[in-house]
């Protein structure tokens, strides 16, 4: 059944496929790789009942066909699908998936395909933190700013398990960087957690009230008053 499902998953991502809508998604993401015009929910969709009906026997089979289909892939909701193969529980706490999700972050280049695997990370912050912790550290001051955006991002779901201490620190690091997807990143992360810990986030944001770029000073006491 070698690649079985992504040659499944491909023809019916086609079926789906809307040349309008296409065109439109095309110039939103500013991407050079075409789409098929595919809405996310109907991708991830797709995603999911062709692994309940062609099942994988492994871990490793599951990491190959995600490896191969993003790799190989000529239209952009053909990687959305890879990344969405990740979403199965049974490599939810796999460690061996890191080294995927950092190729899918460097290789991507581009926020949708970083904020795909996140949540990922997140999971598996919670699970694997003596080797997450250290990574996302070292992440934070990466030279390659999806990675930073993803150590920064990192913690988005993780509400009460959140770790201040790690979130105060690739947030420092990247304080004064210029990079929009950055400052995004940083606002993003303030405003979630405002919504656990509001006190930790407007102390935070008001004793960096210098660092803090507008945008992210704006997002993180968008909801403190």
């Amino acid at each position: 059944m070698e690649h079985r499902r992504i040659a499944v998953i491909r023809e019916r991502l086609h079926a789906e496929a809307d040349p309008d809508r296409a065109q439109a998604a095309q110039a939103y993401m500013k991407s050079s790789m075409p789409s098929l015009g595919v809405r996310v929910p109907v991708v991830r969709r797709i995603v999911l009942a062709t692994a309940k009906e062609l099942p994988f026997e492994s871990p490793a089979e599951l990491r190959d066909d995600v490896r191969h289909l993003w790799r190989e892939a000529t239209w952009r909701e053909e990687r959305y699908a890879a990344i969405d193969l990740t979403s199965l529980k049974s490599v939810a706490k796999d460690l061996e998936m890191l080294p995927l999700y950092e190729e899918i972050i460097r290789t991507g280049s581009w926020w949708d395909f970083v904020d795909g695997v996140s949540d990922r990370i997140c999971t598996l912050l919670q699970h694997h933190r003596s080797t997450l912790t250290p990574l996302l550290r070292e992440w934070a001051t990466d030279e390659d700013l999806w990675i930073r955006r993803a150590a920064i991002t990192s913690q988005l779901k993780a509400k009460s398990a959140t770790d201040k201490e790690l979130l105060a620190a690739v947030l420092d690091a990247n304080l004064t960087d210029k990079e929009f997807f950055i400052r995004k990143a940083i606002a993003w992360a303030l405003r979630e957690y405002a919504k656990t810990d509001p006190r930790w986030v407007r102390n935070y944001a008001e004793a960096r009230r210098t660092g803090l770029s507008p945008l992210s000073m704006r997002e993180a006491m968008k909801h403190l008053g």
